[in-house]
């Protein structure tokens, strides 16, 4: 009988850790930007449209994957974020059709995730960094606010979207 328990543990112990295993990108850290999954109507604060962006879970729920379209059209951009489990903070990697790209890094704090990327040298050799915060909101609406921080300089807001889910 005891050989009998002691089998049926090991049974029991062996399937939960195959079952843990088959999705190791769907820890709470993980899913700490699952407020931003959908697709959106985004506005600016005027109320006018800014575009569409559509953001998906991919490869087993380890990336979120961003495509935006701005309303006119003739701004495109994709963005690929993941939880590094390495440095235990969020990634951004953008990139859109005007040959831009941008890194960000950081974790969601209370209701917001904040990421921003290192600061480097602007072309007057100024300090200088971008930081974007998207907040959710109670009414399942996300705001995102992109500001651009310069040594000696107000801070310039490069993008303030709110975005409402898509009606189908």
């Amino acid at each position: 009988m005891k050989q009998l328990l002691c089998l049926l543990f090991f049974s029991v112990s062996a399937m939960s850790m195959a079952q843990k295993s088959d999705c190791n990108c769907c820890t709470e850290h993980h899913k700490a930007f699952d407020f931003w999954v959908g697709e959106w109507v985004v506005t600016n604060p005027d109320g006018s449209p800014a575009g569409k962006n559509k953001i998906e879970k991919i490869q087993n729920n380890c990336i979120l994957l961003e495509n935006w379209a701005s309303a006119k059209g003739k701004f495109t951009g994709t963005s690929q974020n993941f939880y590094n489990l390495k440095t235990r903070q969020w990634e951004q990697l953008w990139i859109d059709n005007q040959g831009s790209h941008l890194k960000l890094k950081g974790n969601r704090q209370g209701n917001q995730m904040i990421l921003q990327s290192d600061e480097e040298q602007n072309k007057d050799g100024k300090s200088m960094f971008h930081r974007v915060t998207w907040t959710a909101n109670d009414d399942g609406t996300v705001r995102q606010l992109w500001e651009t921080f310069t040594e000696g300089q107000d801070p310039i807001v490069a993008f303030d979207g709110l975005y409402k889910k898509r009606s189908e």
